[in-house]
């Protein structure tokens, strides 16, 4: 066996870095916060650009200035959402603002008044019959605010005089900004020409086209913390069992992300925890309050004696969460480790709100999740697609692995982030006491 020489390892090492970065930022441009890296894209460009497409479908463009990676789609509530700088998600009347301004920026001016642009993003809304909330008032102009600010974050904007947020000034503060047209061309990644409306346009981003079943598993895998095996239709699942083995090995090679194969599905684990936009176990109030819940129901709710259907057992990929469980172990929580670990006041004092935060940082990590229909049942699958496995084969049966109906239910990831918690008592220096959590090995 021969050992790859040094170029060679060097060769490796810089093409991972550029693919991980893509992967994570899939519009890099030369003058932005990434600018020190840009030049390995454009070194290896050729090569990513056909490894990208060859493993996972997306498309790269890479120009002297900026590089994007147009990624697809996974269908309904598989998106990574925008979100403000407080970290509040956008709302609908933000993503319109955002594709109004687009839409304007394409064939702007190169510098032009910010008093300007705003006019015409609602000349724009006017003229698509879109109703946008009044931008003469202060939520309206917030609204505005926060999609101008993403584009100046992506490079598509730059506050050449004064800042996109004085034209929520009570005075109407004016700025000048200077317009990259080539990267508001580019911002937009999905088949908006073919699509007839909103949900229509989803579904043709989440078609994998000719990849199939090989494309759909491994964008999930790349783009999601954890894939469950019922989130898979037959077709699917048989590719993943076949091929599991040499995909880790090829996502270790590419992106340096090692492969956990379970009973119950599959995730790719980033060793350097770059690769994410979400992170548990994490700082804050909710961060804490979702590890420390989902331990709590794990503990209560943990199958007696889960097995695989090939060794005779039960597969189990989730459990139901009986109704007012999350919320009595929140109050819990809030009564245990509340007031000492010096959790957020608001949270404290409104469950409710907790409990909405908690829920949503779980779901976007797939720790919680709705019952209702699933893809192993034909759920959201593009017109035409092939399900069913080759004639001959058998697959996983995960009929019935996580309960139907409307409530809660804990998938068999959450598991894995079961914690023991210690609880570190304050110190002269400290303003409280400290929750840690441990995940078990």
């Amino acid at each position: 066996m021969t050992l790859p020489s040094s170029h060679d390892v060097a060769l490796a090492a810089e093409r991972r870095t550029a693919a991980r970065l893509l992967l994570a930022h899939p519009l890099v441009a030369s003058e932005g916060p990434h600018a020190d890296l840009f030049p390995l894209i454009r070194r290896h460009a050729d090569w990513l650009g056909k490894r990208f497409q060859q493993v996972l479908g997306y498309r790269l463009l890479v120009d002297s200035s900026y590089a994007r990676l147009f990624k697809a789609g996974l269908g309904t509530g598989s998106g990574h959402r925008l979100e403000r700088s407080t970290g509040t998600p956008f709302t609908p009347h933000t993503y319109a603002c955002l594709a109004l301004a687009l839409s304007v920026l394409v064939t702007a001016p190169e510098q032009m008044l910010l008093s300007q642009l705003a006019a015409d993003i609602r000349a724009a809304a006017a003229d698509a019959g879109i109703e946008l909330e009044e931008t003469g008032r202060v939520a309206g102009k917030r609204t505005l605010v926060a999609a101008l600010r993403q584009l100046v974050d992506w490079g598509v904007l730059v506050e050449t005089e004064g800042q996109v947020a004085a034209i929520a000034q009570d005075a109407g503060g004016e700025a000048l900004i200077t317009v990259d047209r080539e990267l508001a061309r580019v911002v937009v990644a999905g088949p908006l020409a073919q699509a007839r409306d909103g949900a229509d346009l989803v579904r043709r981003a989440a078609d994998p086209g000719f990849g199939g079943p090989r494309t759909y598993v491994r964008r999930m895998l790349v783009e999601t913390p954890v894939v469950h095996l019922d989130e898979l239709t037959d077709a699917e699942r048989d590719w993943l069992r076949t091929r599991q083995r040499r995909e880790a090995q090829a996502f270790s090679e590419l992106l340096g992300l090692e492969m956990e194969i379970r009973a119950e599905g599959v995730a790719l684990v980033d060793p350097e925890e770059e690769l994410t936009d979400l992170h548990l176990p994490g700082t804050g109030t909710v961060a804490q309050a979702a590890l420390l819940l989902v331990e709590r129901l794990v503990e209560r709710l943990r199958p007696q004696e889960p097995g695989h259907p090939a060794t005779g057992g039960t597969l189990v990929i989730g459990v139901a969460v009986p109704d007012g469980l999350v919320d009595e172990v929140l109050a819990g929580l809030v009564a245990e480790y509340g007031q000492r670990s010096n959790w957020q006041r608001s949270y404290l004092e409104d469950l409710p709100s907790l409990r909405e935060a908690v829920l949503d940082l779980l779901v976007r990590m797939r720790l919680m999740a709705r019952a209702g229909r699933l893809r192993a049942e034909g759920e959201g699958l593009p017109e035409g697609y092939a399900e069913e496995a080759p004639e001959g084969r058998t697959v996983t049966d995960v009929h019935g692995a996580r309960p139907g109906g409307n409530g809660w239910v804990l998938p068999a990831a959450a598991a894995r982030y079961a914690t023991h918690v210690t609880v570190r008592p304050a110190t002269a220096t400290g303003r409280g006491t400290d929750v840690q959590e441990e995940l078990p090995l």
